[in-house]
């Protein structure tokens, strides 16, 4: 079966939850996809109901309606990328990582979604070791935030010396290809990704953005990640270019609701 084959336009896969509020998860991930001229596809791991100012409830979907989604998209349709966001329990992520193994897909992208920027752990232990086991190393790129860094490795992370350090303990000890430990969550760091690949250590900084409304900002830098690699860009390039519209579309956050708005993805078309 070949996954990647050829079709009029990249296409890429998201298996995530699906954000009522429409700011992150399915939602910022289709339309990050769209922005970049890439198709987007999807399967749903859960559904929440939330808006810009918290999750109220979370119904998870059934894994093997997870495994059919990703098996009907990439039979027939085909795949260059594909990412991962929230995965929310153990069975789930264990049907993905199957899945991606039984399908042959390459370009996977983990965003470990386990802990909110502010830090709330939003999966259970028994999930986080499944994750850590199962679908890390099938991944050619995992994004963690500072608090996800952090459960990876145990390491307590307050300054750019403690990313680094966490980004290469991840890449050596977990089987990861690559790593992005991602700065949004730090205080004096804001703006600064550290990226490890086994031979380059590198730190990626963008000018910061000032706006609370930063809702979705993770979902989208793996989307716009993932959507650059199903363009053909090599993985350092894919990442780069992501930040790059990662912070134009904080400058051009939607200030909605009453809580903490999402990034403008579609930027281009507001009239602001």
């Amino acid at each position: 079966m070949d996954v990647t084959k050829v079709s009029r336009v990249p296409v890429a896969l998201t298996i995530a939850g699906s954000d009522s509020g429409g700011g992150a998860g399915i939602q910022a991930d289709l339309r990050t996809f769209a922005f970049h001229c890439v198709h987007g596809t999807s399967a749903v791991t859960c559904i929440t109901a939330q808006n810009t100012l918290g999750v109220t409830r979370v119904d998870a979907m059934p894994p093997e309606a997870v495994g059919a989604q990703m098996q009907a998209v990439v039979e027939d349709i085909g795949v260059q990328a594909v990412k991962t966001g929230m995965l929310l329990n153990k069975e789930i992520i264990t049907t993905v990582a199957e899945q991606v193994k039984l399908l042959h897909i390459e370009n996977l992208v983990v965003d470990p979604v386990m802990v909110s920027r502010a830090g709330a752990q939003l999966i259970d232990d028994e999930a986080v070791k499944t994750l850590r086991e199962t679908l890390l190393p099938l991944a050619v790129l995992v994004t963690p935030n500072r608090y996800e860094a952090q459960i990876l490795t145990g390491i307590e992370i307050n300054s750019l010396q403690d990313m680094k350090r966490a980004a290469e303990y991840i890449h050596d000890n977990l089987a990861v290809s690559a790593v992005l430990v991602k700065g949004g969550g730090m205080t004096e760091q804001r703006g600064t990704d550290v990226w490890f690949d086994g031979k380059t250590l590198e730190t990626i900084t963008t000018q910061q953005v000032d706006t609370k409304n930063t809702h979705g900002t993770g979902c989208t830098l793996s989307a716009a990640i993932t959507a650059n690699l199903a363009c053909g860009e090599n993985l350092f390039t894919a990442v780069q270019k992501a930040k790059d519209y990662v912070t134009v579309a904080l400058s051009h956050a939607l200030d909605i609701g009453q809580g903490t708005g999402p990034v403008g993805h579609f930027y281009p078309l507001l009239k602001i």
